[in-house]
């Protein structure tokens, strides 16, 4: 079996790069490089507080004694704020960005 010594400036080693090889090592490193913990989305505090909340609003309706309706006034709240936003959604918009027949959420 034949041994072959390399090179340090052999392809192998990085040195045959031309360019952007030093730039393109670093990012590789960079790419490899684990995430520092802690750093995702959901931490286990906010886990923790999510079950939390969840636990609560799945045994509070079970302990709290029933409540009486609510007043028909606000029971119309959400129909109005509903009948607002579609208005916004349908009502022809005036800043002029609109094309000629279309519609105001088509630009």
């Amino acid at each position: 079996m034949v041994l072959e010594r390399r090179r340090p400036g052999s392809r192998a080693a990085g040195g045959g790069m031309r360019g952007g090889g030093k730039l393109q090592a670093q990012g590789q490193a960079r790419a490899r490089a684990p995430a520092a913990p802690g750093q995702g989305y959901f931490t286990a505090g906010l886990a923790g507080l999510f079950l939390c909340l969840t636990a609560l609003l799945v045994l509070l309706p079970l302990v709290l004694p029933p409540l009486p309706p609510p007043p028909l006034p606000l029971l119309l709240v959400p129909v109005g704020l509903m009948a607002v936003l579609l208005a916004l959604a349908l009502v022809p918009s005036s800043d002029g960005r609109r094309a000629s027949g279309a519609s105001s959420c088509l630009y």
